[in-house]
């Protein structure tokens, strides 16, 4: 068995009475797991919170909770501000090593 085919694992998350059979990389297995876990959570506080919609609308509404959470994980994970902020630092020190060395 080449190195390549070790590095994955066959796995089959279940949602429902559907089956999915994927293969991942070993490394990922756990993110599947949470994911797969994260999905069924969602999906059944929209079911148990929301009366007789279609699996179809209990999907959408599921699907888009997962994109918010992701979109909104995005944003608080942006570096700009940060960078913002210690750009005028950076030209500061720049500055102090450059009057340093002219000395």
């Amino acid at each position: 068995m080449d190195q390549k085919q070790n590095d994955t694992l066959s796995i089959t998350l279940r949602f429902g009475s559907w089956t999915l059979p994927m293969t991942v990389r070993r490394q990922d297995e756990e993110i599947y797991r949470q994911a797969e876990k994260l999905i069924k959570e969602r999906y059944s506080f929209y079911t148990n919170n929301y009366r007789n919609q279609s699996t179809e609308m209990y999907l959408v509404m599921t699907v888009l909770d997962v994109a918010v959470m992701l979109k909104q994980k995005e944003t608080s994970m942006d570096a700009t501000p940060i960078v913002n902020r210690l750009a005028p630092l950076l030209e500061e020190l720049e500055s102090a090593l450059n009057e340093k060395q002219e000395q």
